[in-house]
């Protein structure tokens, strides 16, 4: 049975802190199964019990998790002054999750960006100990050649002296503009731009197509996003733990 404290549940859910959560209980706005809690203490079952605000049903969950195709132009942030982020592209009712980007997007790159407030699915994700694969379709100002796909196997050096670990280029088309897929398994500072500044090319389109197990909807255009299904969580949960 998972419980949790009323005045933490509406917490997370965005209607204020702890302090004004229990205001607002006692304003006789909440109530759980029908019956108003002016108790904010009050331990819930978040799998039967029914929680409403001001009459509105609450859709509590502790977790969400995201599958967003990022359009270029917007930053993988939650929030910024300046710039838009891919949070800003979310309707109220993720937002109040709080979610957070797992790793950063370019902002001139799209493609595969998961979104969750699961901190520790997010940091094993992302943890350099994992070596959780990132595939990339990229196209390349210059031709790509099987000397590069041999370089970028035994690790390439960056321009600030770091090694990269081994990756997988394979080339789609070689030509003045070529095309290509390649495999990371780490997240540097604009890392696969650097790896092709290495050999003297230059990336000027990239999109994540996968990260883990986990493939870019087809469907998603540009944009959108949609909630991960249960056994796409779960496929990311075990990739973790190999």
């Amino acid at each position: 049975m998972t419980r949790e404290r009323l005045d933490k549940i509406l917490s997370n859910m965005g209607f204020g802190t702890r302090k004004e959560v229990k205001l607002l209980t006692k304003s006789g706005e909440v109530s759980v199964n029908g019956e108003i809690i002016k108790d904010s203490s009050k331990h819930i079952d978040l799998e039967k019990d029914v929680i409403e605000v001001c009459g509105e049903k609450l859709n509590y969950r502790k977790y969400i998790y995201l599958m967003m195709n990022k359009p270029s132009g917007v930053i993988s942030a939650t929030e910024d002054y300046y710039e838009k982020t891919v949070v800003d592209l979310l309707e109220d009712e993720y937002i109040i999750f709080n979610p957070a980007p797992v790793g950063r997007l370019d902002k001139d790159t799209e493609g595969l960006l998961i979104l969750t407030n699961d901190g520790e699915l997010n940091h094993m994700l992302l943890s350099p100990k994992r070596h959780v694969p990132k595939k990339y379709f990229a196209r390349i100002d210059g031709k790509v050649t099987l000397d590069d796909v041999k370089k970028f196997k035994n690790g390439v050096t960056l321009d600030d002296g770091y090694k990269t670990l081994p990756s997988e280029l394979k080339i789609i088309q070689s030509d003045e503009i070529s095309e290509v897929e390649i495999i990371i398994y780490e997240g540097k500072y604009h890392q696969i731009k650097r790896m092709f500044e290495t050999v003297g090319k230059k990336v000027v389109y990239l999109k994540r197509i996968e990260m883990g197990p986990l493939k870019l909807d087809d469907d998603l255009k540009l944009g959108e996003y949609r909630e991960l299904t249960d056994d796409e969580v779960e496929m990311l949960k075990q990739a973790v733990k190999r």
